[in-house]
């Protein structure tokens, strides 16, 4: 929940930048809803892909206040953000809910960034990789995989929730230990399309540490929070791609 009319300078100083300096990186910005329009208005013609926050599973109806997944396509996103940790526990979001807004997402033409991770309390628990292993299981559903195609249809983000705006960062061993256990979970879904299935890494990724976690085995980008607002330290982090 942040992002007003002002902060677009912010998306389109990125934009410049990557025009002028291009990466080999894809890049993409998911802002508030009310930004949505405005900010693939402002991008359009760049190399910028603009995302959601959140969708409904639901193609329309008298759910007041919620937004369709078409909604979000009709107002210019190509992506979405689904099962964020921060919807999960605020918001009571289950496994079987995040797989509906999925496959919703799919249905109006985005493609889901899937969110899975940990808490403390798992983690201290030895549980993370059970409980990874379990949210793939049940947030991605078999006909989620993109068929003979060599580009991924959806992509997964794996973000330890006490990393989140913490400061904390797991160690780049156990980056890789959960990327490789989520890549072993999601193939047992949906088969081969897991080898081109991006699995993102987010939990306080800034430029100083970008670097390392994007070399890191397994990780195939970055899902960046407090990051990136600015448009300096978001390039920080592109550039480290």
């Amino acid at each position: 929940m942040n992002g007003l009319g002002a902060d677009l300078a912010e998306a389109e100083a990125l934009a410049a930048d990557l025009a002028r300096a291009p990466s080999a990186a894809r890049v993409a910005l998911c802002p508030p809803a009310t930004l949505i329009w405005r900010m693939a208005r402002a991008l359009k013609g760049s190399v910028v892909d603009v995302g959601g926050q959140t969708c409904s599973a639901e193609p329309f109806g008298a759910f007041t206040g919620d937004l369709s997944a078409a909604m979000l396509a009709d107002a210019g996103a190509r992506l979405v953000i689904v099962g964020h940790s921060e919807r999960r526990a605020g918001h009571g979001e289950t496994d079987a809910e995040v797989q509906a807004k999925a496959l919703a997402a799919m249905a109006a033409g985005l493609e889901p960034i899937v969110c899975i991770g940990e808490t403390l309390e798992q983690r201290q628990a030895g549980e993370a990789v059970n409980v990874v292993q379990r949210q793939v299981a049940g947030s991605i559903a078999a006909q989620m995989a993109s068929g003979a195609s060599a580009v991924a249809s959806f992509c997964l983000a794996y973000e330890p929730v006490w990393a989140i705006g913490t400061g904390l960062t797991p160690t780049l061993e156990q980056i890789e230990e959960i990327h490789l256990a989520v890549a072993v979970a999601l193939r047992g879904v949906v088969g081969e399309a897991a080898s081109r299935t991006p699995i993102l890494y987010g939990g306080s990724v800034k430029p100083s540490n970008a670097a390392e976690i994007l070399k890191t085995p397994g990780v195939g980008g970055a899902l960046v929070g407090a990051a990136s607002l600015k448009a300096a330290d978001f390039l920080g982090i592109i550039r480290a791609a």
